[in-house]
């Protein structure tokens, strides 16, 4: 038996997959289908763009979604405007924001973060969990302590922004920063504008008979 097609297409990225995946269980069953592009591609930007047009082609040709219907969970992330433009290309709309920072503190606190400490380094729970392949491994400071001062030499601080609330994570942060020698803070944001993101796609979902936007 064929599972029903969903009604809205989220293609996202792999960072965020945790964080929407939970999100898409409080919702109907055939509202959403999300697939996840690979977060490790955040170390190599160029490759977003084309990934994300190859995933809506074949949402369209073989998962047979009109380019309304899907709709993408990524910031600019680092490709200077190549995947809105291939977005516009695509007739597709994503989420509002230039990153996942931004859409999970929301952009007044964001800013107000920013203008209260501009050497401000941010980490979400996916980086907390992946800390030693991302940073230490990923920028060569395990195998070249030294960089420290060349990629942080100008941070002062680490923000924590917790989607959930777990000793753990909060403890692996706070070595984080110990590592990196920044003073540690915390702050519980939850999933942030990623919850209304999602909840809207449902309600817009074809059942609801609401356009998208």
């Amino acid at each position: 038996m064929t599972a029903a097609k969903a009604d809205i297409f989220v293609i996202a990225c792999g960072a965020l997959a945790k964080e929407l995946l939970a999100l898409c269980d409080q919702m109907p069953e055939t509202a959403i289908e999300l697939t996840c592009l690979p977060a490790s591609w955040h170390n190599r930007p160029e490759k977003i763009p084309s990934g994300l047009r190859r995933k809506i082609r074949s949402a369209k040709m073989s998962g047979g979604y009109a380019s309304q219907q899907i709709m993408v969970a990524y910031g600019d992330c680092g490709t200077g405007g190549d995947i809105d433009r291939v977005l516009r290309e695509e007739g597709v709309q994503r989420i509002d924001g230039p990153h996942c920072y931004e859409m999970f503190l929301g952009k007044a606190q964001f800013d107000a973060e920013m203008d209260a400490e501009l050497g401000t380094f941010f980490l979400t729970d996916y980086m907390v969990r992946h800390f030693e392949r991302i940073v230490m491994q990923g920028m060569g400071l395990r195998d070249h302590p030294a960089l420290r001062d060349m990629y942080f030499g100008h941070y002062t601080r680490l923000l924590y922004m917790a989607q959930i609330e777990d000793p753990k994570l909060y403890k692996k942060a706070q070595m984080a920063a110990e590592t990196l020698g920044l003073r540690f803070e915390y702050k519980y944001t939850g999933y942030g504008e990623f919850t209304s993101f999602m909840a809207n796609l449902s309600s817009n979902s074809e059942g609801n008979q609401k356009p998208l936007g």
